[in-house]
């Protein structure tokens, strides 16, 4: 960039306030034409606020946002994206049904002669822009049978389609396996080398390191330091961000296991559209150890995490949890039987987003004391367990009273492991349980995961983190297709080995006489 030259896009002394919270205070921040800026920051630090100011779904109170050296006041997102601001949010805005060209140009539809849809042109431009910056997607896919990458790669593309110089990308790797993430950072230093600048806010360290060229940390709603990936380390980001030092490895005793606790005998359970997702699956789970199951997503694991918890059908086999039979019951016996459940997409399962903090605390066990006495809510009893959990688990809000759908992310996800790890557990089902946090709070997910295996618990966690599940699991399971290509004791797992059996490329038999290939049985 030259010196003369203002930045593509620069925040000046934002704040915004939210009732009881101060979300930005006084944040500047300059984004030069062709740069990948990484934003970290701690759950609720204020950086997705921040994001939404400069694509116009909020106002600022107070500052200033620049294009290009002038002032703009966006009133809308249709503002921001005319001076070329596009953002992918993580939870992507397409429709399932349309096809990949309906749902680039939906909204901007161009026309032959001002009143016929041209749809070749379309898909023209569509496969130009696709081709130019290395996005191969077909056009007339319907976006509900395509993998969760090319759903991602097609949200990018629309921004570019509506000339987006700027792309403001909200947790972009956060539904993505590790191949699709790595493809990612290849299509966004495309996208800089060609002069599109990126902003985009990430919790996975590891990330900055691989494609930023500068980074931001906020810590509750202020900029606390600009640095670059050549002068920082992940353990001065981490601190930067948490403002102490962060424990970044898991450090775990050694494991001490019981009798099994959850056995899957014969599990099949089959998936949305009808076809098998678990196939014929046999594991055991024991008292006091934690078994990962490592695997692209969609092979599964999703599945049998709901079959296990009783939100899913079971076409065949059985769920045992320590000898009871839950296999069909529904989740209410589940809950009662001792297994908590932090589930992978947290809206669906793990929140009513139009409920209070303090009643999404109490979900599971408002029928007991001393929540309720008989048909009468305790009201007083739940708003001090909610304030107990509050501060223990460190939720970022400005109230129990507040609606869950107001806290970030983060803190959502915070709300749902107090709830579950408050009350006795047998089984811990841990799906994802560091999807959009922080380091700091993953640090201390991952404790709170070690004391219940420490408690004697059985612990099956499910992560797209494979670094997660290799540091945090005493075995770990290997699914792919919908079976369970191989359990083997996670000290002689290596990444590789791991690797090539999610992707399926490695034969049952094939590992060596001292793993347990495609066997439940310890």
């Amino acid at each position: 960039m030259r010196s003369a030259e203002a930045p593509l896009l620069e925040a000046r002394g934002i704040v915004k306030r939210f009732p009881g919270v101060l979300a930005n205070d006084h944040v500047s921040l300059a984004l030069p034409r062709g740069e990948i800026h990484a934003l970290l920051g701690e759950n609720g630090a204020g950086k997705t606020t921040l994001m939404n100011i400069l694509y116009g779904l909020y106002q600022p109170d107070e500052g200033e946002i620049l294009v290009e050296g002038q002032p703009v006041h966006f009133r809308s997102p249709r503002d921001a994206i005319e001076r070329g601001i596009g953002m992918v949010h993580q939870h992507f805005m397409l429709v399932p049904p349309l096809t990949v060209a309906d749902n680039v140009v939906l909204g901007n539809e161009p026309t032959r002669d001002g009143i016929l849809l041209d749809r070749e042109g379309a898909e023209r431009r569509l496969k130009e822009l696709a081709r130019r910056y290395g996005m191969p997607v077909d056009p007339r896919a319907r976006i509900r049978d395509l993998p969760v990458g090319v759903q991602q790669r097609v949200e990018i593309l629309k921004a570019l389609y509506r000339n987006a110089q700027v792309l403001i990308l909200d947790e972009p790797t956060a539904v993505l396996s590790p191949q699709e993430a790595n493809a990612l950072f290849r299509v966004m230093r495309e996208l800089a080398r060609q002069g599109t600048s990126i902003l985009f806010i990430t919790h996975k360290l590891h990330e900055v390191f691989a494609v930023a060229d500068r980074i931001t940390v906020l810590r509750r709603g202020r900029v606390v330091g600009t640095t670059t990936p050549v002068e920082a380390t992940e353990a001065s980001l981490a601190a930067m961000m948490v403002g102490r030092p962060v424990l970044l490895r898991v450090d775990k005793p050694a494991a001490q296991p019981g009798p099994p606790l959850l056995q899957l005998r014969d599990l099949t359970v089959l998936g949305d559209r009808g076809g098998v997702a678990v196939d014929h699956i046999d594991l055991d789970v024991r008292a006091g150890e934690i078994v990962g199951i490592a695997g692209v997503e969609g092979n599964g694991q999703t599945e049998l995490v709901e079959a296990i918890a009783g939100l899913r059908p079971v076409q065949a086999g059985r769920v045992l949890l320590n000898g009871l039979d839950l296999t069909g019951r529904g989740s209410r016996a589940t809950i009662d039987a001792g297994v908590s459940h932090i589930p992978e997409d947290r809206h669906k399962y793990g929140l009513v987003l139009t409920f209070s903090v303090a009643d999404n605390l109490v979900l599971s066990t408002v029928d007991q004391p001393p929540f309720s006495r008989g048909p009468l809510l305790n009201i007083r009893a739940i708003l001090r367990f909610a304030a107990r959990l509050i501060r223990e688990f460190d939720i970022r809000t400005p109230s129990p009273r507040a609606l869950a759908g107001t806290l970030s992310g983060g803190n959502q996800q915070k709300a749902v492991l107090a709830r579950e790890f408050s009350r006795p557990q047998q089984l811990l089902i841990a799906a994802q349980p560091t999807r959009g946090v922080d380091v700091g709070s993953t640090e201390f997910i991952h404790r709170k995961i070690i004391e219940a295996r420490q408690a004697g618990a059985a612990v099956l966690l499910v992560s797209a983190e494979l670094d997660e599940v290799m540091s945090l699991s005493d075995r770990i399971a290997v699914m792919s297709n919908g079976q369970l290509a191989a359990i083997m004791d996670a000290r002689a797992a290596t990444p590789e080995q791991l690797g090539l059996l999610m992707a399926g490329g490695a034969r049952r038999g094939s590992l060596g006489s001292d793993d347990k290939v495609a066997s439940g049985n310890p």
